[in-house]
Formats: C-alpha cells, structure tokens, sequence
C-alpha cells in the first residue's frame, strides 16, 4: 500500500483528505512542518503539501527538504495567482491543487502521480544541509556535489554514519583501507582530511572537526 504525508494546520481538512484517501493508502497527517524529521521523508510515495502555515509555508519547507524527498509533491493554496503556482513548481512541486477542490479530483490527481512515478530512488543520510547519496556515492551541499575522491568518500562516509564519536587516525585509516593496507595511517589520514575540509569549505561548512590528542569527529559546523 502507497503511504501519503499529508501537512496542513486545517484540522478539519486533514480530516477530510484522510476520509477520501485512507481506504486506498496509509495516511500520515501532520498539522506543523515543525515536527517533521526530515531523515522520514523517504519512506512516503506521495505528499499533499499546503502553501499557507503559520510557522514555514509549503515552498520554504520543500526547498530546504528537496534533496531527501524522492516522491511527488501536490502543493494545496486557497490561492489561485500564476505567481504562485510558477513557484511552487520552481520549489520542487510536481502539481497544484486550489482550494476549494473535489475529493474526485483529489483521488485522481493522489491516483495519476503515483501511477506514472518512475523517478529514482535514492537512499540518503542527512545531516542539516549536507546529504550523502548512498547510490550515486557522493556527498552534496545545498544539492550542490561535493568533488571527492573516492577515499575521501569513504572518509566522509565513515564518520557521518557514527556522527559525534571520535576515532584516531588509525581507525579511521582501517576503516577506510582495511587491516592489510600498507602506508602512513598518520600521513594519509592527515592529508586526506586537508582535502576533504578544502573542499567542503567552499561551500561554507566544516563537518570534521579535530578533537585536539584524539583525532576527528563528524559534527557539522557552518563557516
């Protein structure tokens, strides 16, 4: 069964729309984007997002959470002004539905996107504005990517997935190449990191974080 998050602050809409949806999908309602974790969003197929909420509208909650939504987006709006529609597409949405609207036309919009949905799916690990995409192996920024090797990748990757622990440059080293690697565990790890911090830095962030006598931590820091 297909699962739809649906987020508006009208309680009796959020009531309705999981009236004329629950027979066919799993429906999750949700009344603020303030208490969504977006590490979530990946296990929904669809979502019926509303334009107008008191603590972030529908178009700032999308753009900050585009990179991990690999689903549909159907924006609700009591508005019907082209503006309006041109930037919910330019945020991510994929259609429009206007306030008042028919559960016929709900069912049938909810019905046609999930019919024809063939992007691909990703599997990502999120923390604040940096994502790793564990498909295409690579790290992004604001959705912009990161150009690391692959050993910085994995570096990367080794860190976030146990994010606020601290390993030495040892264990980092045979975490990334293995008990049998021959080299420099300090040298190479050093230089590594280098590379790593100067590449992130153009984009304004700092996820290593040296933990002076001990070694490194993954724990994201704005520059």
């Amino acid at each position: 069964m297909n699962t739809i998050l649906v987020i508006d602050d009208d309680h009796d809409l959020l009531r309705l729309i999981d009236q004329a949806l629950r027979s066919s999908y799993q429906v999750t309602l949700v009344d603020n984007v303030t208490q969504i974790d977006p590490a979530s969003m990946a296990k929904y197929d669809l979502l019926i997002l509303d334009v107008m909420m008191p603590e972030k509208d529908g178009f700032a909650f999308l753009r900050e959470n585009r990179s991990v939504i690999d689903a549909p987006v159907l924006f609700l709006t009591a508005r019907d002004f082209e503006e309006d529609k041109l930037e919910g597409f330019a945020s991510g949405g994929d259609d429009y539905i206007t306030k008042p609207f028919s559960i016929k036309e709900l069912r049938a919009r909810v019905e046609a996107h999930l019919r024809r949905e063939q992007r691909e799916k990703h599997l990502r690990l999120v923390d604040g504005n940096i994502a790793c995409d564990l498909i295409q192996k690579q790290f992004l920024v604001n959705q912009q990517a990161v150009a690391l090797t692959a050993s910085e990748y994995e570096i990367c990757l080794f860190l976030l997935r146990h994010k606020g622990q601290v390993f030495s440059k040892e264990d980092i080293y045979t975490a990334v190449y293995g008990f049998d690697a021959q080299g420099d565990s300090q040298t190479t790890i050093t230089e590594r990191m280098k590379q790593i911090r100067h590449k992130f830095e153009v984009y304004k962030v700092n996820p290593i974080q040296t933990v002076w006598g001990v070694g490194y931590q993954w724990q994201s820091t704005q520059l």
